[in-house]
């Protein structure tokens, strides 16, 4: 094959689900960088901080490592993963960050219970009192003690919820039938389904049954025949109208959550801590009856732990009706003035867990201008506490911190400023490695600034 070739079927080797194979294309890769056989643009100042990966569902099929690789291969100037219920891609995907030369973060994803919001919607429509939370921040897949029996019990829960709903929807879709084990973890590098790939599961299993797909569709989803024809047999279109149709509220899969469904967020938020990590709320789009009363929200979730604030700002402001445009930016405004007065770092990215999600969100949109700053300084924090933490222990969690830096405000500052001076991989390496713990912050920052590259 000609080199072109050769450099496609290395970028695709990138999200095979040999972690092998992953390693070795990278390093070929970069190797081909190196020697100027690919050329590489500079990092531009965006940011996708939250990108789900395979270990959870991308919809694109990027493993941490091919997340890392796109992110250098296109001037990402910072990325991060962030995985339903499991750590799984954390070591990876910063060993490759380092590989490629790309600022890196990890996280995770869950939903929790929050009895003091019971009345309330947050962030997970039709669920009053189900949250969506986030830990970001993270420097190893593996969690200490106590830390690892909370994560072992919410990947247990998410598997139970996946066989749960294969129970009810098996019957309704007779004579199309999935099985868990046979048919939905071969789907997943490491075991952990989501809703996505039990679609698919149900796609593939219509296909060997050789129904009449589109009248089995139409029947199954209560929808018009030429709608769903129009859509294609394995459509992410017509995936989207199954999940909407037979696992959301009123689909026969669904079962309306309680207190006992998902852990609680003390929960959660002490197994990130745990991690050294940095609980995170999430925010949806400020509509719900709970993000209405974000200020309160906010100050329950800060108590319990929280220090950090996610936003997907796409779906706040790339809205084709006027008026929800002006409603939904205006409460992103307002989100991250709040945030801003709470002192919490905003975390944004796209997901890339349901299809037609951006790689990257529109940094030049003029909806962004007022708020780009903040996200930008968010990202860097979020990286200059991965990179101390990870090379030296000296993360936002870290007694060093605790010691030196006791209040938010200042703490926020101290790694925002480190996240910018660091450079990453090779050249942050170099940089840190004349740091030690017993620089104060000031020090630290110095000679951070002496030993900056320009990268």
């Amino acid at each position: 094959m000609d080199q072109t070739e050769h450099i496609q079927h290395l970028e695709a080797s990138l999200n095979d689900f040999d972690p092998a194979l992953r390693r070795q294309s990278l390093a070929e890769l970069v190797a081909l960088a190196e020697e100027g056989r690919i050329m590489l643009p500079p990092a531009s100042d965006v940011a996708n901080m939250h990108c789900h990966t395979f270990f959870s569902f991308n919809a694109y099929g990027y493993s941490p490592t091919g997340l890392a690789w796109l992110a250098r291969r296109r001037g990402y100037k910072l990325v991060g993963i962030i995985d339903f219920d499991v750590l799984d891609g954390v070591d990876e995907f910063l060993t490759a960050c380092e590989t490629a030369g790309v600022r890196g973060s990890t996280g995770i994803e869950t939903r929790v219970y929050l009895p003091e919001f019971a009345a309330h919607e947050i962030n997970s429509p039709g669920e009053p009192g189900v949250a969506y939370a986030i830990g970001i921040g993270f420097t190893s897949n593996t969690a200490p003690g106590a830390a690892a029996a909370i994560l072992q019990d919410m990947r247990k829960r998410a598997s139970q919820r996946n066989q749960d709903m294969l129970g009810r929807l098996n019957p309704y879709l007779a004579p199309v039938s999935v099985d868990y084990a046979r048919d939905v973890l071969p789907l997943t590098p490491a075991g952990n389904p989501t809703e996505r790939h039990l679609l698919a599961a149900y796609v593939t299993a219509a296909q060997k049954a050789g129904v009449p797909w589109n009248e089995f569709w139409a029947e199954k989803l209560k929808a018009p025949v030429e709608q769903v024809a129009k859509m294609g047999q394995s459509s992410p279109e017509l995936q989207n109208l199954m999940r909407a149709r037979l696992m959301k509220r009123g689909g026969v899969g669904y079962v309306q959550p309680g207190a006992s469904s998902f852990p609680t967020l003390d929960e959660v938020n002490q197994m990130i801590v745990a991690c050294g990590a940095l609980p995170c709320c999430g925010w949806l789009d400020g509509v719900s009856s709970g993000e209405q009363r974000l200020a309160e929200l906010l100050e329950l979730q800060i108590s319990k732990g929280v220090v950090t604030f996610n936003i997907v700002p796409d779906r706040n402001w790339n809205i084709a009706d006027p008026e929800q445009r002006r409603v939904k930016v205006n409460n992103l405004y307002q989100a991250v003035k709040v945030a801003g007065e709470l002192d919490l770092p905003i975390n944004v990215g796209t997901e890339m867990n349901t299809y037609g999600n951006k790689l990257v969100d529109d940094f030049d949109a003029p909806e962004l201008a007022p708020v780009r700053q903040a996200f930008m300084d968010g990202a860097h924090f979020i990286y200059g506490h991965t990179v101390l933490q990870r090379s030296l222990g000296l993360g936002y969690q870290s007694q060093w911190a605790k010691a030196y830096l006791p209040g938010r405000r200042e703490r926020n500052a101290f790694y925002t400023q480190a996240g910018y001076r660091v450079a990453p991989g090779k050249a942050g390496q170099s940089q840190l490695q004349a740091l030690s713990s017993r620089l104060s912050p000031e020090e630290v920052l110095a000679s951070l600034s002496k030993s900056q590259t320009g990268v």
